[in-house]
């Protein structure tokens, strides 16, 4: 018969046993991860095909867990090697390992707010956008000049930057280049809602040649209220049939948005942008139109102006005329205020 001694011995030793089985999986699955610097909170990234030791190493580096085996215990056992999602997630101070292996199981990314305004050129574009998500404006920049690509949408390297809506988006971090351009479809397609389309349409043009136009107005003015007038002033171009010799359209033809003063030279430039050569608008906008400018084209101000020139005293305002008489004169006091300014290009 077993003595009592030897059972009590028995239960305490797996009793003990337990404890320590027990506590290593405590401490593999609930040890608190580290918050680097002390912070609030605090961004990890996981970058699209990464593997388990990638994360694991990451996890590391950054000093956002110490024990490598335990958490890669952990990691196993709860099979994130197959449900290991990319993304931007938000790490708080006593988060536990449990959550956090769970947080990236889950797939629940704390979303960017993407954000871009009126930019020159799709370069550009891309450089600002590989900034805010994942893909490399590399990536961005191939695909926004695929022309392969663009005319299975509709669209051309030409009226593409009309497609673009600045505004703040959010998206999540991990967004390809495809990604991103189709969500900027579905954006344009709610922007150019029913009212809008039938404000374009009653003026006689397209939600791409307002976008044109507005990229003018754009160029033209930075000061708000006078966009409904400038656009007023070239709309009655339009209709009219003169041509809107629009000097930013020289600047974007000859490639030098920096130019101060459009010379005579300049103006026979032989490109469809020239509108001081060819009638009508050029073949899309020079550079993505902000929304105030849209907005100004579909709201224009019809005080029945047929030109404009820039204030002589330089504040960016502008003065409107009638006539060409009118506007001649105008014309000449900017121009000896140039010169006064040795401002010759």
């Amino acid at each position: 018969m077993i003595s009592k001694r030897i059972v009590f011995l028995f239960i305490t030793l797996f009793i003990l046993v337990g404890g320590v089985i027990l506590f290593k999986f405590y401490k593999r699955t609930y040890t608190t991860i580290s918050i680097p610097g002390g912070q609030d909170s605090y961004i990890l990234y996981i970058p699209t095909g990464l593997d388990m030791n990638g994360l694991v190493k990451n996890l590391y580096r950054e000093g956002i867990i110490s024990d490598t085996s335990g958490f890669r215990w952990l990691a196993e056992k709860k099979n994130l090697r197959n449900h290991l999602n990319a993304g931007r997630y938000m790490l708080k101070p006593g988060m536990d390992q449990n959550k956090l292996v769970n947080l990236i199981r889950s797939g629940k990314q704390e979303p960017v707010h993407l954000v871009f305004n009126s930019q020159r050129t799709m370069e550009q574009l891309a450089g600002v956008i590989s900034k805010q998500i994942e893909a490399d404006s590399l990536s961005i920049l191939t695909l926004l000049k695929d022309e392969g690509f663009l005319s299975e949408y509709g669209w051309n390297a030409k009226t593409l930057p009309a497609l673009f809506i600045p505004n703040t988006y959010q998206f999540y971090w991990n967004t390809s280049a495809t990604g991103f351009f189709k969500r900027m479809l579905k954006e344009y397609k709610l922007f150019w809602d029913g009212k809008r389309t039938k404000k374009a349409k009653a003026l006689g043009l397209t939600p791409i040649e307002v976008s044109t136009l507005a990229s003018i107005v754009d160029e033209e003015t930075y000061i708000e209220d006078e966009m409904p007038k400038i656009a007023g002033v070239y709309l009655t171009r339009l209709e009219k049939r003169y041509k809107l010799q629009a000097d930013p359209t020289v600047k974007f033809a000859k490639g030098d948005f920096g130019m101060t003063r459009v010379l005579k030279k300049d103006l026979k430039i032989d490109s469809p942008y020239n509108t001081y050569k060819y009638y009508g608008l050029p073949p899309g906008p020079i550079i993505i139109p902000s929304v105030k400018a849209i907005d100004a084209v579909l709201n224009p101000d019809r005080s029945g102006y047929l030109y404009f020139c820039a204030k002589e005293d330089f504040s960016g305002y502008h003065n409107f005329a009638k006539t060409l008489k009118e506007h001649n004169r105008n014309a000449k006091k900017y121009q000896n205020a140039l010169n006064k300014r040795r401002i010759y290009k």
